[in-house]
Order: structure tokens, then sequence, then C-alpha cells
């Protein structure tokens, strides 16, 4: 059993500053948990003091049910991955991989037999005789996800290890990752700044804001079901549109109020939900795909509305279109076949079934 529990963990630098604030987290064994925030929300320094390498301030931390505060790094039983792959230069890719069981003195016969395996899960085994300056980045960083594996460690800690790659890198590696993970079933702990990354690997994600956690959930549930402006905010590309409005009340029934005196119905069955905010100020959040060229009218709660591009972007398989809203930038997404030209007005559709209401004094979606 692998459990990683944090309770009321907190990292306090000199001077009074937190750079972690009590956060609670529990990650289940065999689950891939990805840390994910902006630079200096607090999610390598969480991965540190799960390794270890980071004093905590207060708090508790166990390991497969065991408290692990006061216990070194060596002694944990876990294996961190490095965005520096940390190579030996003079030694082969084995020599690297065995080094770690070498210092333990595992039997040669048992260090072979890991060593082989972890090149098998990982596609190296015909270059466990070069020497890292004969490899491609992606190489390398596979031999440093192959030196953790064959520790056979209860716990993997994976510290933004794919920053370093170019992009089509980064994506192959992903795929390689995540190919492991499914063939040795360890408690993964992975840090990203990257919500790309986030979603694609993980069985859940911790999104951190500031040293503290904003949300916790599936990949699905942080797209589709935000608690928080920032969450919804920072995940998915392009990130959600957030366009002040105000909710109104007329005969029974919301409407809402957007700049350039835009009116779309609130969906009736969100009625009950939003009416304490009729009258007031709100932030209206919708995703570039939920806003496209006018289809699906059939459909209740499809609304359509005129803007004038301001800037194209066509990617292939779909083309962003941005306009303004005095002074309020929007993004849709509409098929490259929709004919779209800067400066003219154009007819958009607004799928209000997925639509989001925010608060804009707490930030809270509701």
């Amino acid at each position: 059993m692998a459990q990683v529990s944090l309770r009321r963990v907190v990292k306090e630098y000199e001077g009074g500053v937190q750079a972690v604030k009590g956060i609670d987290l529990e990650i289940a064994d065999e689950e891939f948990v990805v840390l994910v925030g902006p630079s200096g929300c607090g999610k390598s320094t969480t991965l540190r003091m799960i390794a270890g390498l980071e004093e905590i301030s207060s708090g508790e931390i166990a390991i497969g049910g065991m408290v692990v505060n006061d216990i070194p790094p060596r002694d944990r039983d876990i294996a961190m991955v490095f965005q520096n792959y940390a190579l030996y230069p003079h030694m082969t890719v084995y020599e690297n991989m065995a080094f770690g069981l070498t210092l333990r003195r595992f039997p040669k016969d048992e260090i072979r037999r890991r060593v082989e395996n972890a090149a098998r899960i990982l596609d190296i085994g015909e270059l466990l005789d070069r020497k890292p300056k004969a490899l491609s980045g992606g190489q390398r960083q596979r031999v440093a996800m192959g030196r953790a594996i064959v520790r056979d460690p209860k716990v993997f800690l994976f510290d933004e290890p794919l920053s370093n790659l170019d992009a089509k890198l980064r994506v192959q590696m992903r795929v390689e990752i995540k190919k492991v993970h499914q063939t040795v079933r360890t408690t993964t702990v992975y840090v990203t700044h990257d919500q790309v990354e986030a979603m694609t690997l993980a069985d859940r994600v911790v999104v951190m804001n500031q040293g503290i956690i904003e949300q916790v959930g599936t990949p699905q549930e942080l797209y589709h079901r935000p608690a928080t402006r920032f969450v919804a905010g920072f995940i998915g590309s392009p990130a959600m549109n957030m366009i002040p409005a105000r909710l109104e009340n007329g005969a029974g029934a919301l409407r809402l109020r957007l700049p350039g005196d835009i009116v779309l119905p609130v969906p009736a069955e969100r009625t009950q939900r939003y009416a304490p905010l009729a009258g007031g100020e709100v932030l209206f959040g919708i995703r570039p795909e939920h806003l496209t060229e006018p289809k699906n009218l059939d459909r209740p709660n499809i609304a359509t509305f005129e803007a004038a591009p301001e800037v194209i972007e066509p990617l292939g398989m779909e083309t962003l279109v941005i306009f303004s809203l005095q002074g309020n930038e929007v993004t849709a997404r509409l098929d490259p076949a929709v004919p779209a030209e800067r400066g003219r007005k154009m007819p958009f559709a607004a799928d209000l079934n997925q639509m989001h209401l925010i608060e804009p004094r707490t930030g809270r979606v509701l």
C-alpha cells in the first residue's frame, strides 16, 4: 500500500513568507496525481516536501500509512525524476540505471534483471552500452525514468521532467510516461505548469494557486465543473472567456446583459440557482468551443448575436476568431470552412447549456 497523505502541511520561509498554506491532500495507492499551477504557486515545494528534500514547517506527511516528517529522503522509498536528467557522463546507460542498486549492494543478477526489465518497458534496450553524450534529450529522459523504475519504489515523484524538451518530443514523452504508469502501476505525483500535460496524464489534477489548493478532481471535472474563477481560467486552452455582465430579472425569466447591449437568456433550468444574484454584476464564463458559428439552432438554449472579428487565427482543423465587446476580448472557435473577415460583422452562437456564472467578489463559480 502506498497512499500519500498530506495533512495541514505548511511551508514557511524566513520572514514569514508561506509558500504552502496548510494544504490537505489524499493520494490513493497506484493513483497518478498531477500538481499544476503557475510559477510560485507551491507545487514544486509540495513535491520536495513529500520527497524529504524540503523540511515542512508544520503538518504531517505520510507514505503508506507511515508518517515520514523526520525520515530522511533515502529511507522514504521514493524515486524522483527531475527536469535535469542528472546522468553520470562517464557511465553507460546500464551503469547509470544500475548505480543506485549497486550502492545498496543488490546481487548482480537482480540488478541485471531489473535494468533489463526497465529498459524493455521504456524501449531503450539497444541503448544500454551507450554513454549519455550519444543520446538524444528524449532518450536521456527515458534513462532517468529507468533509473527510477529499477528501484521499485513506493512512490514516483516527477518534477517538471519534460520542460527541457521541444514541443514534439514533449508529446511523445507524455505518451511514454502514461504507458509506463499503466504498466508499472506505482503511485505517482507529477508536477507541471503545463495544464495540457496535467489533463492528459492525470487520474486526478490538483490545481494550486498562491500556496493553496483551489480544486482537486478528474480532468473532466475540472474542465466542465470548475469551482473557482482561477480554475476556470487556468484549465483549458484557449482559456475560458470571462465577460462582465449584469444579471437581470424580467417577467420571471433571467437574462444576461453583456457589453455592447448583447442580451442572452439564462436557461430556465438555472433560474433557481442564479435568482439570488438578479440585479447584480457577474462574470459570464463560456469556453471558445461553446462560442461558434450558428449551428444546432434547433437545440434548446442556443443564443445568437453579431460581432466583428479583430484577429483571425486559422489552425487547420479549426479557426480561432477574436473579437471585443467594449474592450473585453472574446475568443470563438469556428469551423475552418466558415468565412470570417476582419472588421466585418458576422453571427456567433453561444451554447448557454455550457455557460458558467462567477461571483466577481469571491471568484466562486455558481
